[in-house]
């Protein structure tokens, strides 16, 4: 048996826990690739379809 997780659902769920809130925040992973700094999909998404602010911060 395989489990997946459809991260489409995540970040359509995170998004809409979001309604009445005046801030999202979500992290993101603390290591660098040579393009920079790595944000996870849903961290991503939310970013983009967000209607309030989001702020993103380093898992430590």
């Amino acid at each position: 048996m395989e489990r997946t997780i459809d991260l489409a659902f995540v970040a359509g769920a995170v998004l809409r826990a979001t309604a009445g809130a005046g801030l999202l925040v979500v992290g993101r992973r603390t290591h660098r690739s040579a393009l920079g700094a790595h944000i996870g999909p849903v961290t991503h998404a939310v970013l983009h379809h967000s209607t309030v602010p989001v702020a993103v911060v380093p898992h430590v």
